[in-house]
């Protein structure tokens, strides 16, 4: 097989492409004229997510990579960072979302790509019960706590931050963050526990302190229902933030106001 024939067989069978973007790439034949524009078709299929990673500045708002969201945040070139683990991280945290989105979308569709064509399932209205809403519940916390033991492995990987996940029972974890790249070294702690309401905590409750006893809260997340879905909210200083989130989308925000923490964006 061809290299031609490969690479067009590899982005055919792939969900996420991921371009890194600096002046090199745009200016390269192949990269940006033959693969780039294949993968550009296939996203306009409907087929591909396409995410430009920005390395250097380049002129790649006047390109078809404006259509898509960029990484780093708001596409500041990793280049520019002055601490580079920071834009690693906003990377690494973006593809991770991008990623668990395309597999659940396709997982949801059963026969594949197939299946992008056919109509919408009808949409029952329901009723949910308190064992629904305590299992819901529960099947989130396990989503956030793995959401945060894998969050701090790959931040441990990065240079000048550590992070410490510790299981403390079955309905409860902390964790902890160091930024050494700040001077002095600045930290930043959570515990996170499966509350079941109790206090009026919410179904899941968190707190800014390492090992924290159930009697105190910063925030709470409480499931919540409308005619056809359960879905997460977050209360207390996440007020105003978009009220119907997954447990993945409720994961990451704690996750990035945590982190913020330790100074880390």
């Amino acid at each position: 097989m061809s290299v031609n024939a490969f690479i067009s067989s590899a982005l055919a069978s792939s969900r996420v492409f991921i371009a890194l973007v600096s002046p090199d790439y745009i200016a390269s034949r192949y990269c940006y004229e033959k693969e780039f524009e294949e993968a550009l078709k296939l996203a306009e299929a409907g087929s591909l997510n396409i995410v430009p990673v920005i390395l250097e500045p380049c002129d790649w708002l006047s390109s078809p990579f404006s259509q898509f969201l960029a990484l780093p945040k708001d596409g500041k070139p990793i280049s520019e960072f002055t601490n580079s683990n920071v834009a690693y991280l906003d990377v690494v945290t973006g593809l991770r979302r991008v990623i668990t989105a395309a597999a659940e979308r396709s997982s949801a569709r059963p026969g594949g790509d197939a299946a992008v064509t056919a109509g919408r399932r009808p949409r029952i209205k329901q009723e949910f019960d308190s064992i629904q809403k305590s299992d819901f519940a529960d099947k989130a916390f396990e989503v956030i706590r793995f959401y945060f033991k894998n969050s701090c492995e790959e931040l441990s990987r990065i240079e000048d931050l550590k992070a410490k996940f510790e299981h403390m029972n079955d309905g409860a974890f902390t964790c902890t963050v160091v930024n050494r790249g700040v001077k002095g070294g600045q930290e930043a702690h959570i515990t996170v526990r499966n509350s079941k309401g109790k206090n009026s905590f919410g179904d899941i409750s968190y707190v800014y302190q390492p090992y924290a006893g159930d009697n105190s809260s910063n925030g709470a997340i409480r499931v919540s229902s409308d005619d056809y879905n359960l879905f997460l909210s977050m209360g207390y200083h996440h007020i105003g933030r978009e009220s119907k989130l997954d447990a993945q989308q409720t994961a990451e925000a704690l996750w990035l106001d945590f982190v913020r923490q330790a100074g880390i964006e």
